[in-house]
């Protein structure tokens, strides 16, 4: 065998051993990155999680869905398959168990979601949803004194509108339940795209076993749909904390 036709053979060894390598770092990369979103998630593979649905406002029967909830609930449903998860889509007034043995998605407000409003109660004394005369401004949400108000278009401020995005943990090996709940079904489409988009930044901020609340500002709802959403508050010490007695 020649100099000239060594130098190709090795220059080819090289070459597939080179790409070889290079496909098996970015197999593990990808499984690394899919590991550490299960973990954020609570979603190892081949478990079942929970997509629990609310009704839509003002409805009698919790059959009736908005159509931006639908879209919410089709990412989130995305979101569990590339975890290799089983969703369980079960309606508000149907589930009948506690929290920590299955992830769980909760979507919607107290009003139009029950265990929203349990999960509230018993998690996240420090958060209430104060509902108001006008329904046009929809629920105000108060965390520690704080008020989210939605407002109009032709308020000074322009359209916003607000939710609450949460992490909640029973224990320490407890699976964690997430809380969609806000002021408008487009808001909580908004929220479910931002906590897909932002579980590795929250992930690093709250590691994978910690609660956390946030207040969500979405801008423009009816111009930008879900796509424009910004933090508005980090309210996690006092949606946890018991709200102060009230003197007589």
């Amino acid at each position: 065998m020649t100099d000239s036709v060594l130098n190709v053979v090795l220059g080819l060894v090289a070459s597939t051993i080179s790409a070889g390598l290079g496909w098996l770092a970015q197999n593990l990369r990808r499984r690394r990155r899919l590991e550490r979103v299960r973990e954020f998630f609570g979603m190892p593979g081949q478990t079942e999680c929970l997509l629990v649905v609310n009704r839509r406002g003002g409805s009698p029967t919790s059959k009736n869905v908005s159509r931006n909830d639908v879209y919410a609930l089709m990412e989130l449903a995305t979101l569990v398959k590339e975890c290799g998860a089983q969703a369980d889509v079960v309606a508000h007034d149907e589930v009948r168990q506690g929290l920590g043995a299955k992830a769980e998605f909760c979507l919607g407000g107290p009003g139009s979601n029950d265990r929203t409003a349990a999960h509230l109660a018993n998690w996240l004394p420090g958060v209430r949803f104060v509902p108001k005369p006008d329904p046009p401004y929809g629920d105000t949400i108060s965390v520690g004194g704080e008020e989210f108000r939605r407002s109009e278009p032709t308020s000074a401020a322009g359209d916003r509108v607000y939710v609450l995005l949460a992490r909640l943990h029973a224990g320490p090996d407890s699976r964690p339940v997430f809380l969609i709940s806000g002021q408008t079904a487009t808001s909580n489409h908004a929220a479910v795209r931002y906590l897909v988009a932002n579980h590795r930044k929250l992930a690093r901020r709250y590691a994978t076993d910690k609660t956390f609340a946030l207040v969500l500002r979405v801008v423009s709802p009816e111009a930008y749909g879900p796509d424009v959403v910004e933090l508005a508050a980090d309210v996690t010490a006092a949606a946890t904390a018991e709200p102060a007695a009230v003197a007589a």
